[in-house]
């Protein structure tokens, strides 16, 4: 969006924007993402913005509740409804709605209409990509098989990526119950590198973009010292160690790759999980207020 608008985005954890009380004016625009449409505090968030008369704008799942209730406007997703606690077609989903909306915001722009046009091609396109790599769902299973013992799981992406490494790591969080943690690999040096050793399972997202190289600087560093990443790579990429676990993905625009790359990492928490004996559909202590109701 940033991108494509030339506007400051920022991106707010709901319960944290309540917490600091920040500044909100009547100028400002404010997007309430939520599945539901009845998240506790992004329902706070917005009637404290509706308070500072900002633009108030929804994007929601189940229709006729109340956060598209009260926004200004919004778009519905009607991506079915969602019955299981570890959603998948709600987070992608939102990608592309948020993709749309930046991509209609942005049309007045000669400059990003290159840009622009071949966003529009790799959207048509999904379908096709997200099809293949949901065939490589033997292979996952095997990768499963590998780590379904760990007590911890690393993930590392950079750019783009990043949001992918925290999405796989709430799934795997929620679906195995074991520890999962989703880092900047920019930021492996300061802490996480402490964690590696022969035995940790760390996986890479390393999908080929503007931050290829310095992700697989990271992932050097990892092997330097022992470890084994497992690597979520591009199809065509013939430059990575042979002797390692590899997720061959099709590329597709740095923005729309998310897409790609987080269907394979959900069916690994979900092959995990399987292994480990839990019921997938109804994680502990968890639920949705669609699935209660």
């Amino acid at each position: 969006m940033e991108e494509l608008t030339s506007l400051p985005v920022t991106v707010e954890t709901a319960s944290d924007f309540l917490d600091r009380s920040p500044p909100v004016f009547r100028n400002d625009t404010c997007v309430f993402i939520s599945q539901s449409g009845e998240t506790a505090d992004t329902l706070k968030a917005l009637e404290y913005c509706k308070a500072r008369n900002a633009l108030c704008v929804g994007i929601v799942n189940a229709v006729g509740t109340s956060i598209p209730r009260l926004t200004d406007c919004g778009i519905y997703l009607n991506c079915g409804p969602e019955i299981g606690v570890a959603s998948t077609k709600a987070y992608t989903s939102q990608i592309v709605a948020i993709t749309l909306m930046a991509l209609k915001m942005g049309e007045d722009s000669i400059s990003s209409l290159p840009r622009r046009k071949s966003i529009i091609k790799a959207l048509q396109q999904l379908p096709a990509l997200i099809q293949k790599t949901l065939d490589l769902d033997s292979k996952i299973q095997q990768i499963a098989k590998e780590i379904k013992d760990s007590k911890s799981l690393l993930l590392m992406g950079r750019g783009y990526q990043f949001a992918t490494c925290l999405e796989a790591a709430l799934k795997i969080k929620e679906l195995t119950y074991m520890h999962s943690e989703g880092v900047a690999s920019g930021e492996l040096k300061h802490g996480s590198l402490a964690l590696i050793d022969e035995q940790m399972p760390i996986v890479f997202v390393a999908t080929k973009d503007r931050f290829y190289d310095r992700v697989k600087s990271g992932m050097e560093q990892v092997i330097a010292r022992k470890g084994r990443p497992i690597l979520l790579c591009s199809e065509d990429d013939q430059s990575l160690p042979k002797e390692l676990a590899k997720i061959p993905v099709p590329n597709t625009e740095d923005c729309l790759q998310p897409l790609v790359n987080i269907v394979p990492l959900q069916l690994l928490a979900y092959h995990v999980a399987v292994l480990r004996g839990h019921n997938v559909d109804q994680p502990r202590h968890l639920a949705k207020s669609v699935t209660v109701q």
